[in-house]
């Protein structure tokens, strides 16, 4: 049987460039390849899975918590495991990001990176 496994999650934007710059700042990553509309991300180490941008001239930011039929609906969020999620949370908005208006668990922070992506930031917590 053949592996298969997910090496690479691409997010279309308004503009790559800034996007990758975004979450180069945010997890630590760096460019790995840019071509004019697509940037390449990366752990440093290698380890994990990278991050893709591609320019999109129609790209329409999605709406979350999804409020009307015809909304652009999220298609995917990335969720962000941190040691300390209020300052992470802080370092996020000041990297860009905005908080979302609407917070449905207390060990998660939902924000919005530059292109209005939702992603979340949490903590593992004790049960």
């Amino acid at each position: 049987m053949p592996r298969a496994k997910v090496s690479t999650v691409v997010l279309d934007a308004h503009d790559a460039q800034e996007l990758a710059d975004f979450y180069v700042r945010l997890l630590g990553y760096e460019v790995r390849r840019e071509e004019p509309g697509w940037v390449l991300t990366g752990p440093a180490d290698g380890d994990g899975v990278s991050l893709a941008f591609e320019t999109e001239p129609e790209y329409v930011r999605p709406v979350w918590p999804t409020r009307l039929p015809g909304d652009q609906q999220m298609m995917l969020h990335l969720d962000v495991e941190v040691d300390d999620l209020e300052g992470e949370t802080t370092r996020a908005v000041a990297e860009g990001a905005v908080l979302a208006d609407y917070q449905p668990q207390d060990d998660v922070r939902v924000l919005f990176d530059p292109s209005g992506h939702p992603f979340c930031l949490w903590v593992e917590t004790e049960e």
